[in-house]
This record gives structure tokens, C-alpha cells and sequence, in this order.
């Protein structure tokens, strides 16, 4: 056997992985697959239709149910409670369970609580103690009771963004560590009978659009975007209230607070971008350089890196 099952464990399944470690009270029933490089701390309790990849850790006191795939990397912290059955009775059994997913990456806080049917995000962070009645984006935190996204792993901030921040010279354009994103800010004439912010297409903004569309009324729990283009450009204006916009090249990730009608950021093509934290009272303008296309759209942050990495090798000749 080229994997460690404690003594006091119960492991009744023959597809263990390579390195895997199952510890003491841990129950894994036969049609369960663990993957190469687990750990499986005390108390866990694995039911048949469960898939759990490689090198995941499972912390004391888990269950996990049928209808539950884990992928390689995962954390799963003590006493998380997963569920595959959103309105339970007794004896009372579905013809299926709903399926849930936690991608590559992912980790789970102490006693969190996972809702049915829904899927955790590449490299998503859970809060300890949160309750997740929904899906959570690829790269996300989140937190509380319902759980709410609070930002984004691996996100640097802006330092020019904020208003009470270092005010730019106008007009001028910032570059960022993402690929092609430039922070912009216009020239801006106050006035006692009223402000005045102004811009041009293909000079201060570097592309002339085709196309615009106007965001609003947005709960401000609620996240935007969570998408990337193969080809339109964008320029995001929060003309009134503040909204907060994540821009991702697949390497970098940084995070832009657009709350004055005088700053934008520009998206280019295969740049990741989320807009979340939305003031009552925003309004996002946002500019694109195409006109509608439902195929130029990538919805998948596995499906944007995956291509980001073929470009990346048709580029270099490989």
C-alpha cells in the first residue's frame, strides 16, 4: 500500500493516491477517490459520490457528501460543513443531489458553511464562520452571513486612485503592472455654476468607440463584470459615486477605486475585469470599442488563462 491509512481509521475505498495520509477516526466509503498527496485529518467522514484531487488538506471534524468534487490544492478548514440537499427531510431522499464544485486553489475557512448546487472559485478565499448560499468567482474573498465578496487575493491597489490620494497632473495616463491597463485622468474645470470634466477619443481615451453602456442601481453587495474580451477595448468612468474595478492579465492583479467623473481606466482585449463595491448612488460609463458580440466574450477565468497561455506560445513561436 503506498499510502498511510491510521489504524483507527476506516478507509473501505481502494482509489487512495500515491502519498496520501488518512489519520485516526476517518471514514471514507468504497466509491469515494482521494487523490495523490492528501491529508485527511482526524474525524473526516468521505461519502461515495465524492471525487477529491491531489494534494488537498481536509482539517478535523469535515463531511464530505455525495455530490461534492474537489480539485488538486484545495484547503478545507476544520468543521466546514458542506451540504447536497437545500431542503432536507428525513427519510426523504433526492433522485440526485446537487453538485458541488471547489476549484483548484481554493481554500475554506474553520466552520464554514457551503449551500448546495454551487461552485467555489479558482483560488477563492472563505472566510471562517461564513455561510456561501452562492457561487463565488475565481480569485475572490469572501466573508459574513450571507457570505459577500470583500476583494480579491493577490489584488495591489492603485496608489493615484483614491481622492484623498496623490492628485495626477492633467491631462495624463499611468501605467499599471497589468499588461496595457493606464489609469487616465482628464482635465477637470470647476466652476461655481457647475464642474466640468472633459475628454477625447484616440488622444485621452485611446480608442473611439462604437459602443456605451451605463451601469446603475446596483446593490452594493453585488459584483459586475467577471469577464475578459477578445477583442473590444473599454473605458470605465464612474460619473458619479465610487465603484471599485479589478483588471487581471493572468499575471498581475491590481485594483483601481474610480470615484471621481474626472479618472477612468482603460481595459485592453484579454485583460480579466470585475467592478465590485459599488457606492448607492454610483453610475459607471463605460465605453467599448465594438458593438455587442455575445462570442467576443470569455466568462471563464480558467478558459482566460488557458488562452492567455496559447497566445503566450504562439507569440514566442513554440
Amino acid at each position: 500500500m503506498n499510502y498511510f491509512v491510521h489504524p483507527q481509521a476506516l478507509c473501505e475505498s481502494t482509489q487512495i493516491g500515491v502519498g496520501t495520509r488518512v489519520w485516526a477516526f476517518t471514514h471514507i466509503l468504497p466509491g469515494a477517490k482521494i487523490g495523490r498527496d492528501c491529508n485527511l485529518c482526524d474525524y473526516v467522514f468521505v461519502e461515495n459520490d465524492v471525487s477529491v484531487g491531489d494534494r488537498v488538506t481536509i482539517k478535523c471534524g469535515v463531511q464530505l457528501w455525495d455530490g461534492l468534487d474537489v480539485e488538486d490544492d484545495v484547503f478545507i478548514g476544520p468543521n466546514v460543513t458542506f451540504t447536497n440537499d437545500i431542503f432536507p427531510r428525513s427519510k426523504r431522499y433526492p433522485v440526485s443531489f446537487a453538485r458541488t464544485i471547489v476549484h483548484s486553489g481554493a481554500s475554506i475557512g474553520a466552520n464554514a458553511t457551503i449551500l448546495p448546487g454551487i461552485a467555489i472559485g479558482r483560488n477563492a478565499m472563505i472566510g471562517a464562520g461564513s455561510v456561501v448560499t452562492r457561487s463565488v468567482p475565481a480569485n475572490a474573498i469572501v466573508v459574513g452571513n450571507p457570505a459577500r465578496i470583500t476583494g480579491y487575493v493577490d489584488t495591489t491597489e492603485h496608489p493615484h486612485t483614491h481622492s484623498e490620494h496623490l492628485v495626477l497632473s492633467v491631462p495624463s495616463r499611468v501605467q499599471t503592472t497589468v499588461a496595457g491597463v493606464t489609469l487616465h485622468a482628464f482635465q477637470h474645470v470647476p466652476d461655481m455654476r457647475g464642474s466640468l470634466s472633459v475628454g477625447e477619443f484616440q488622444r485621452d481615451i485611446p480608442f473611439e468607440p462604437l459602443r456605451y453602456f451605463v451601469v446603475y442601481n446596483v446593490p452594493t453587495a453585488e459584483t459586475r463584470g467577471e469577464h475578459a474580451h477578445h477583442v473590444c477595448h473599454q473605458f470605465l468612468i464612474a460619473v458619479k459615486g465610487s465603484v471599485s474595478v479589478v483588471a487581471d492579465d493572468g499575471d498581475h492583479r491590481e485594483e483601481f477605486v474610480l470615484d471621481k467623473p474626472s479618472m477612468g481606466v482603460y481595459l485592453p482585449p484579454m485583460t480579466w475585469g470585475i467592478q465590485y463595491r459599488y457606492s448607492a448612488d454610483a453610475v459607471l460609463l463605460v465605453f467599448a470599442s465594438e458593438h455587442y458580440d455575445v462570442a467576443d466574450y470569455i466568462r471563464d477565468y480558467s478558459d482566460f488563462l488557458k488562452l492567455k497561455e496559447e497566445r503566450a506560445l504562439v507569440q514566442s513561436g513554440t
